[in-house]
């Protein structure tokens, strides 16, 4: 299977395009450990596979609206986010 046939499958069944859907994916298991563990966001990037902390942060940023380090400090409101993520 192509990979064009392959994206416009897996967006007609789940509703939004592999990339959109792994970038959430990525983005709720970010919020969730920014809430509940004490992890760098260098440490955070490694685990989600990003290159870099910085373009994990530019992505959190344009993704959920907020910085990884206002997403700590803002706690519970920011795991509200997730379910209003893009």
């Amino acid at each position: 299977m192509s990979r064009s046939a392959f994206a416009a499958r897996f967006k007609k069944l789940v509703g939004e395009s592999p990339l959109q859907y792994i970038t959430r994916w990525r983005m709720n298991l970010a919020v969730t450990w920014l809430r509940d563990e004490a992890v760098r966001v260098g440490e955070l990037a490694d685990r989600l596979g990003y290159q870099s902390a910085a373009a994990f942060s530019r992505a959190f940023k344009r993704f959920i609206g907020v910085s990884p380090g206002a997403a700590r400090r803002n706690g519970k409101e920011v795991g509200d986010l997730t379910s209003e993520v893009r």
